[in-house]
């Protein structure tokens, strides 16, 4: 009889030793692998930018290296946002005045030039100055040819994280960008994309340093334009490193060029953050907002998955992530 229980309890702690390592796989494969079943793309895709043409997406990100292989500006495409693979490079040739730092591409349509527009920022050699530039394509996929010169260049790295937009209610085609622990700034852009108008300067919109914590350094924009009000999206202030210190911030206005009354103010709250670090996810942040073919609308963003064990834990790797997300009550609500 104790024989036989043995054997019993022999061949179940095995089978559920089985079952548990095909489990764990499972799980890994779903929640880490690069074609998942989540909204999560485990490839390291900071700044991301997402986009939908048709029924096909496309993500683009800041520059870096992906199974191997260097891209200046990395793209992805999905048909449902769950599988995702890495489609090539949107700027294989880099432009004339800049050879590193591809930050944060930003990627709208232009209907009626019929052309996709490509904002990034970049530098060259020994400067100390980052640029923004603008390139140009006929297809999501690239290539991107930038337009030979850039748009703006200053010290540090004020001129990073380009947002473009149209404004659905003047017309006006506008840039907004800014980083470098400096107000968020915008400015009205020719209809060609490629000069900023003659006469107008950059306005400030959000400053750093207004809340408690995220703020002392902004950047990330985005914006959103839901029911006649603007939504400006930001993130802030350390996005990477053992330091890291990093959410999305909201601000919201009824006019593209301002003023924006930020969430915590406007709510009377202690943080105007809406997307913040969790028990699996560090710094998520540098958000693009968009929505799928039936309307629905999504955050996407990067964040640094969380170690189970504190002292293996590392910062290198910013994977995109997607939720969905809603507005209520006059701001905005992540699922």
């Amino acid at each position: 009889m104790n024989l036989v229980v043995s054997q019993v309890i022999k061949r179940s702690y095995i089978l559920t030793t089985i079952l548990g390592i095909l489990l764990s796989a499972a799980l890994a494969t779903t929640c880490y692998g690069q074609k998942t079943k989540v909204n999560v793309f485990n490839v390291n895709f900071p700044d991301p930018t997402v986009i939908r043409v048709n029924d096909v997406y496309y993500a683009y990100a800041t520059n870096g290296t992906i199974d191997g292989k260097n891209y200046n500006i990395p793209v992805a495409v999905s048909k449902d946002l769950q599988v995702w693979e890495i489609a090539g490079d949107a700027l294989p040739a880099r432009p004339v005045w800049a050879d590193k730092d591809f930050w944060a591409p930003h990627v709208l349509f232009d209907p009626l030039m019929s052309k996709f527009i490509l904002f990034y920022s970049g530098e060259k050699g020994e400067k100390t100055g980052k640029c923004l530039g603008v390139a140009f394509s006929d297809n999501p996929l690239g290539p991107f040819t930038d337009k030979g010169s850039p748009l703006v260049c200053g010290t540090g790295f004020v001129n990073i994280d380009p947002f473009a937009f149209i404004d659905p209610e003047t017309g006006k085609k506008l840039l907004y960008w800014g980083s470098g622990h400096k107000p968020i700034r915008v400015q009205e852009l020719s209809d060609d994309w490629r000069t900023f108008t003659p006469g107008s300067k950059p306005s400030f919109l959000v400053h750093p340093s207004q809340e408690q914590t995220y703020d002392s350094l902004i950047e990330g924009t985005w914006i959103d334009y839901h029911k006649g009000t603007y939504y400006l999206y930001y993130s802030g202030d350390n996005c990477c490193g053992p330091n890291v210190n990093y959410a999305v911030l909201v601000a919201k206005s009824k006019s593209a060029l301002g003023p924006f009354v930020s969430m915590a103010n406007g709510k009377q709250l202690e943080s105007s953050a809406i997307v913040k670090k969790d028990e699996k996810w560090l710094a998520p942040g540098h958000n693009s907002i968009f929505k799928d073919s039936k309307g629905k609308t999504y955050i996407a963003y990067h964040a640094i998955p969380v170690h189970q064990n504190p002292a293996e834990q590392t910062y290198n790797t910013r994977v995109l992530l997607i939720k969905g997300i809603s507005y209520k009550k006059g701001w905005p609500v992540v699922k």
